[in-house]
């Protein structure tokens, strides 16, 4: 009888904090910038240079923790984490160990198959360190310590997870609400969210864990998927041949699909952790907590309920909308402006997704305005363009954020709304295509869609559809 595994899963989820400034100096921790121009000498590690600690990096670790059901600890402090590396440039992290900010929480998540509560085991702040890079035309290795000195938090998870479906699911889960909280943007493709996988699978009904090993280089959720997929069945070909998974940490590389050994990871290693001399210990006072706890936004579950209360909108569409905070705050934004929910929600959910997809964007990229959006429905309203037009103003509106009161008139799209001047061309029309004329008469009524598309084509796309209707109906009455 074939043997069958479970798989079990742990994530170290690391996410930089949207702070302006970097956790323990006041060097910038904007993205990009020209290689170590972002540096000081706290944190390129020079001697005798002070750390202090950026308060807004704590206040943001309590936030996600709260928001993630953990205890908090009120008497916190930082560890050295000791190791040597080039892009570290002081030959150890500032982190936590002993006393970690955040204990004990848990995320829900709902799946297609289950519901289950992933237990964290602790979030931690930490710095993060530069960025190697590695010149091979040059034959050399490269360091911007622009990255050094970032602040990141650490959210550790228990085993809890089973498949690649409930570790996107969780992980999508805490996106959601570090994005909310306006603790990070949470940017997989930049680096500001980075997940590493611990994983290991073992006999159904066995006690003990299998032999974990741990993943990185995991910059998207598709490569996150496929590499727990492949990783799992690594593991199972090597117990299925009768030999042993070895504990190390794996590089994926998400174009071959294939993970390769970076190094062996014992749990005896050892980096000499000890408490960070250079940095009082941080007690957390009531008064704070109860601060963050008052100045905790709305999250995505709160929203979801306030807006079936609210909002005059289908549960599908809430869902969609309420999945990026920056899609959220547009769509209540505009609706404050022209109080229309569900044309707000049908340009959000139609044409913006649409071009969004095409465009291979993320909501929190999108450039335009709640103002210019709620000026286009304005105009639709109002009968100023009509639904051809509308699409070609959003087109603008989406790309460039124009005006687009200012756009339709610079480019002469209202409606032409001279029904002498209709009726004319219409007249023209059916005298033109008797073949159309004589189909629809004979009970062909998709025939006057030709028609219609003949006159549009006149009218150069700026007539009103209905009245285009009601003329031609009765232009084809006459010669019935």
């Amino acid at each position: 009888m074939a043997k069958v595994y479970e798989t079990v899963i742990g994530l170290e989820v690391h996410v930089e904090l949207a702070t302006k400034t970097k956790i323990f100096c006041a060097c910038s921790t904007e993205f990009g910038g020209s290689p170590n121009s972002h540096t000081c000498p706290v944190c390129t590690g020079m001697p005798g240079s002070l750390p202090v600690l950026n308060k807004k990096v704590l206040e943001y670790a309590i936030a996600v923790g709260l928001a993630t059901n953990c205890d908090i600890t009120r008497y916190s402090k930082f560890d050295r984490k000791n190791y040597f590396y080039p892009d570290n440039p002081q030959n150890y992290q500032i982190s936590q160990l002993y006393l970690p900010i955040c204990r004990d929480g848990f995320v829900e998540i709902e799946t297609e198959n289950t519901s289950k509560k992933i237990r964290i085991h602790e979030i931690h702040m930490e710095e993060d360190a530069g960025k190697l890079i590695h010149d091979e035309w040059e034959n050399c290795s490269l360091v911007d310590y622009n990255r050094s000195g970032v602040p990141l938090i650490e959210i550790v998870s228990e085993p809890d997870m089973s498949s690649a479906e409930e570790v996107i699911t969780y992980l999508e889960k805490l996106r959601l609400i570090i994005q909310y909280l306006g603790a990070s943007d949470c940017k997989l493709q930049e680096g500001s969210m980075r997940a590493d996988v611990n994983l290991s699978v073992r006999e159904v009904g066995a006690k003990e864990f299998g032999t974990r090993t741990e993943m990185k280089n995991l910059n998207s959720f598709k490569a996150i998927a496929r590499a727990i997929e492949a990783e799992r069945a690594r593991q199972i070909e090597l117990l299925e041949e009768g030999k042993e998974v070895i504990q190390e940490t794996r590089r994926w590389d998400d174009n071959k699909e294939y993970s390769y050994a970076m190094r062996s990871k014992e749990d005896a290693m050892d980096y000499r952790y000890f408490p960070e001399p250079d940095l009082v210990p941080m007690m957390i006072s009531e008064e704070l907590l109860n601060d963050i706890k008052a100045n905790q936004p709305e999250l995505r579950t709160e929203k979801q309920k306030r807006y079936k209360e609210e909002f005059d909108i289908p549960e599908y569409d809430i869902d969609i909308l309420t999945s990026s905070k920056h899609l959220a705050d547009l769509f209540e934004e505009t609706v404050a402006i022209c109080k229309a929910p569900k044309k707000v929600s049908n340009w959000l959910m139609v044409e913006t997704l649409r071009l969004m997809k095409e465009e291979e964007m993320e909501a929190e990229d999108l450039k335009f305005s709640a103002e210019n959006l709620a000026k286009l429905i304005s105009l639709t309203d109002e009968k100023a363009i009509n639904s051809t037009v509308a699409k070609e103003v959003f087109q603008e509106l989406f790309h460039h954020n124009i005006d687009p009161v200012v756009y339709v008139d610079e480019k002469g799209l209202r409606t032409v709304n001279d029904e002498g001047e209709l009726r004319r061309v219409i007249e023209q029309i059916v005298n033109d295509n008797p073949k159309s004329v004589e189909d629809y008469l004979g009970g062909k009524e998709k025939a006057i869609g030709f028609l219609v598309g003949q006159t549009m084509k006149q009218m150069k796309g700026k007539a009103n559809p209905d009245l285009i209707n009601q003329f031609l109906k009765e232009e084809l009455l006459k010669k019935a």
